[in-house]
C-alpha cells in the first residue's frame, strides 16, 4: 500500500495514475487496438511512457487480470484476452449503467458495502491511508476547479476508502464492479435525446465530512456521512428516472 502514500500537494496520487493506466489499456483491448492475444506493452515501457514505478504499472495490469481482459504468461510478458469473452465470465457484465435504472441498481449495491467500509476505515486506518484519502479528494476538487472528468479521482477516493477498512475484499469489489462505479455515459433522457452526465457539485463537499469523519476515527460518523453521499447520489438518479417516465 505505500505506493499510495503522497503529501497533500503532489502533482498526482499513484492510486489515481493506476486507475489511469487501467483504463487506457482497457479502453486499447476493447476497442481491437490490441487483439485478443496481442502481447500488451512491458512494465518498463508503461513505467517509462506514465513516469510511474514498475509497482504502480503492475497494480493496473493486476485490475485488467481481475476484469479477465489480459493474462500473465510466466516468461513471456501480458497479453491481451477477448473482451467479449471476459464479459460473459465475470459478474456485473450486462449492468447497463447507460439506462438510469442500471446505475440506480449499482448504487444500491455500493450502499451495502461502501457504507460499512467507511467505519471500518475510520476505526483501522494508518496515517499514511489518510494521506492517500485526503490527496484523492483533493485530486477531485482540482478536477472540478479545471473541468476535467472526475471519474477517475473519485474512485481513487473511494478505493482509499476500501483499502482503509484493512479487508482486502472491500476494495478487491470495488475493482470487481469498477467499470460502472462511476457514471461515464450520457443517460437517455424521456425523449430519447442522450442527456450528459453531470457530477454531483456537492461531490467535494460530501467527501469532506467522510475524510473528517475517517480522520476523527469516528466509526459512526464515518458511516452517516458516507450514507448520506451514496443516498444523496441515488436519490438524484431515482428522481431523474420518475421524470423520465413521467416526462
Amino acid at each position: 500500500m505505500t505506493d499510495i502514500i503522497e503529501t497533500r500537494n503532489a502533482p498526482e496520487a499513484p492510486r489515481t495514475r493506476v486507475s489511469l493506466i487501467a483504463e487506457g489499456l482497457r479502453s486499447d483491448i476493447e476497442s481491437g487496438r490490441f487483439k485478443p492475444g496481442d502481447r500488451l506493452p512491458s512494465e518498463s515501457e508503461l513505467t517509462r511512457l506514465h513516469g510511474v514505478s514498475r509497482t504502480v504499472v503492475r497494480e493496473a495490469i493486476s485490475l485488467l487480470r481481475s476484469e479477465g481482459l489480459a493474462e500473465a504468461r510466466k516468461g513471456s510478458g501480458v497479453f491481451a484476452l477477448d473482451p467479449v469473452s471476459a464479459r460473459r465470465r465475470h459478474p456485473f457484465s450486462d449492468l447497463d449503467t447507460e439506462r438510469l435504472s442500471g446505475v440506480i441498481e449499482l448504487f444500491e449495491l455500493r450502499s451495502a458495502f461502501e457504507i460499512r467500509a467507511a467505519a471500518l476505515a475510520a476505526g483501522r486506518r494508518s496515517a499514511a491511508q489518510i494521506d492517500a484519502i485526503v490527496k484523492a479528494n483533493d485530486d477531485i476538487a482540482n478536477c472540478f476547479s479545471t473541468g476535467e472528468s472526475t471519474r477517475a479521482a473519485d474512485f481513487a477516493f473511494h478505493y482509499a476508502i476500501a483499502q482503509a477498512s484493512q479487508n482486502k475484499r472491500f476494495p478487491e469489489f470495488l475493482s470487481l464492479i469498477r467499470p460502472g462505479i462511476v457514471p461515464r455515459v450520457e443517460l437517455e433522457a424521456h425523449d430519447g435525446t442522450p442527456r450528459t452526465y453531470v457530477p454531483n457539485p456537492k461531490m467535494v463537499e460530501e467527501h469532506e465530512r467522510i475524510v473528517d469523519a475517517i480522520i476523527d476515527g469516528d466509526p459512526e460518523a464515518a458511516e452517516e456521512a458516507m450514507k448520506d453521499h451514496l443516498e444523496g447520489s441515488l436519490g438524484r438518479y431515482r428522481a431523474m428516472l420518475k421524470g423520465a417516465r413521467t416526462g
